[in-house]
């Protein structure tokens, strides 16, 4: 039997059986350093015999718990190298701490007080050594397997120019090793492509194990969303990580490295094709006008931004009152201009809260915009449950100032971008959002009584890929550091949408506004967030760790729902109360309103109970009127 048949017998094992074979040898390893360290105090090799049998099995009762409980056989292999060795020195240390208190300070008749030191110190260097020896003899192995190696072995799917172009671009990487091409074209299949076979789809996981193969990338930029669909669920089903690549010609021109080979698109991992949006209609209410964004550092409001920017505005007034988030905003603005040598828009950031009238009312007097898209708002469901007098002074109140000023100083279209949450709220968050629509519908509803060219709108939506509190980022940070995956519960569904899309939408609704509406936005079908998390492990080339599957490489854990977190969402209140826009992405929905006195009233009751800090009163207050 050779080295790579017995690497692969042990790989192979069971991962409960590899945990047993190194919970055995780090026993045997706490006895032989009890064994060395007698022979460096004594001068002579002696038998453990009766007189040190509870130095002995101090050692092992003490070491094997604590080696357990810090992790040190959960990923044996995976993570052999520096982590492991802190691991190791961290689990070492404290039995060290222990075992010398017992021999040392404290001292055991027949057994010397310098075992107590030199005992720990040997079995450090014992386990270290293990690991190092393991991390050589399987570790390449290993990490062929699970796609870690130092020169990842890949087939590219496609072999058409891009496939070809980026073979090309890969061929002298020393961090990829191009193994061959899949396409599924038949007529190609066998065929030798630049000294690199073509390879049928359909035989992918025999081909993938016989070639050790670790990833797939993607070159099939003109394939449709379906056609990516049904290529990445056979990939998923091979148990492969799959990529997508930068532009070709960034890649064939050396541009870029490999580093900036990314993981899969979002919209692929959800199905989604993406919403093509019709710039040209939305320009009439941005190109050569002063546009002002409150919230302007935030996930949406930065993204609002850039693609305003885009539009060509003569003015565009960043309100934000995060310093750093302002700063990173303005800067980038800044740096796209100077990158497309644009020079007749003036972008002036403010740093200012919303919740200021006074430095709102010097900004819109100095500004005078002509559009304002309002995104400023606390929406972290959690954090606003612990904050609410915050959340109702920013979110309410916050939104009742701008709107308020943006009336008088004759604002022609004014966004609030709401949420679904808003929606029958079970949360504050929510809540808030909604008594921001009724303070936007009404505000419009009395505009309209006077004959005003002024135009007051909500644009509600559901989840945005990318934004602060998106669940795949979180995902794919979890994955990669070996899980677990966290999630609420198993139930939680979510639509959702990227952040490009969500605001490009925004724009649209914001240009077809006549007033009082809310617009909603088509966020296809609610996906399971199970079934996601589920994705993204089986795509990042692993398995999930389950009942029915107890050697998988990652496992996903529900901690429970968090204060107010729903296990749906609505995007309607009434859900006969929405009609049709001339976009088939966009709804119009006129949602039940208040009077504007009720509304004034239980705004000043609302004031009120934030004043005496009666946050319980104003949070029952928000939820009745939101209900």
């Amino acid at each position: 039997m050779d080295r790579s048949q017995l690497n692969a017998i042990l790989l192979n094992l069971p991962r409960s059986a590899k945990r047993a074979i190194v919970f055995l040898i780090d026993g045997s390893l706490c006895v032989l350093a009890l064994w060395l360290s007698l022979y460096l105090r004594l001068g002579e090799f002696i038998y453990l015999d009766q007189q040190y049998l509870f130095a002995l099995t101090t050692s092992l009762a003490i070491a094997l718990p604590i080696f357990l409980l810090n992790g040190l056989y959960r990923a044996i292999f995976r993570y052999s190298g520096w982590p492991a060795l802190m691991t190791v020195a961290k689990s070492v240390a404290i039995y060290g701490i222990i075992y010398a208190a017992i021999f040392t300070a404290i001292g055991v008749i027949g057994t010397p007080r310098t075992i107590g030191i030199i005992q720990p110190i040997l079995l450090f260097i014992l386990i270290g050594a293990s690991r190092a020896i393991a991390l050589y003899w399987l570790g390449g192995e290993y990490k062929k397997r699970v796609g870690v190696s130092a020169r990842e072995r890949v087939l590219i799917y496609g072999a058409g120019s891009a496939g070809r172009q980026i073979a090309a671009a890969l061929s002298n990487n020393r961090e990829v090793k191009v193994l061959g091409f899949l396409d599924d074209e038949p007529s190609l299949i066998g065929q030798v492509l630049n000294g690199l076979t073509i390879y049928d789809p359909d035989q992918i996981k025999g081909q993938a194990e016989r070639l050790g193969v670790t990833d797939i990338l993607l070159a099939i930029p003109s394939s449709s969303q379906r056609r990516r669909q049904e290529i990445i669920e056979k990939i998923r089903l091979a148990k492969l990580s799959v990529r997508t690549l930068p532009s070709v010609s960034e890649i064939a021109q050396g541009k870029v490295s490999i580093n900036d080979i990314k993981p899969l698109d979002i919209n692929d991992l959800l199905g989604r094709t993406p919403v093509e949006i019709n710039y040209e209609l939305i320009e009439k209410n941005i190109s050569q006008k002063c546009v002002m964004v409150t919230g302007a550092g935030g996930s949406i409001g930065s993204e609002l931004c850039r693609q305003i920017l885009r539009l060509r505005p003569s003015k565009l007034v960043l309100v934000e009152h995060s310093e750093f988030s302002l700063y990173s905003i303005n800067e980038e603005l800044l740096s796209i201009t100077r990158r497309h040598a644009i020079s007749n828009i003036e972008i002036i950031p403010l740093l200012i809260s919303v919740r200021d009238r006074p430095a709102m009312k010097l900004a819109m007097e100095e500004n005078v915009p002509e559009t304002l898209y309002h995104a400023a708002a606390y929406k972290h469901v959690p954090l606003v449950e612990r904050n609410i007098r915050e959340a109702i002074l920013n979110n309410v109140f916050g939104t009742q100032i701008v709107v308020e000023l943006a009336i008088q100083y004759q604002v022609k279209n004014f966004i609030l971008i709401s949420t679904d949450k808003a929606v029958r709220p079970t949360n504050v968050m929510g809540a808030t959002k909604r008594w921001a629509e009724l303070i936007v519908q009404n505000s419009s509803a009395q505009m309209h009584k006077e004959s005003s060219n002024q135009h007051f709108s909500s644009v509600r939506f559901g989840n945005v890929l990318g934004s602060s509190g998106s669940v795949v980022p979180l995902f794919r940070k979890q994955i990669s550091n070996g899980g677990p995956v966290t999630l609420t519960h198993r139930e939680v569904t979510r639509y959702f949408m990227s952040i490009e899309e969500a605001v490009g939408l925004v724009l649209l609704a914001s240009a077809l506004a006549d007033g009082e509406e809310v617009f909603l936005l088509d966020m296809g079908e609610p996906v399971k967030i199970m079934e996601l998390a589920h994705k993204m492990i089986e795509l990042s080339g692993l398995s999930v760790r389950d009942t029915s599957n107890p050697d998988g490489d990652i496992e996903i854990v529900e901690v429970g729902l968090r204060p107010g977190e729903k296990l749906y969402e609505e995007l309607l209140i009434d859900l006969t109360s929405s009609a049709p826009t001339e976009e088939p992405k966009i709804r119009r929905a006129v949602e039940p309103s208040i009077s504007n006195a009720e509304l004034v009233n239980k705004l000043e009751r609302l004031r009120q109970l934030i004043d005496v800090g009666d946050s319980g009163g104003a949070a029952n207050l928000l939820m009745e009127l939101a209900a």
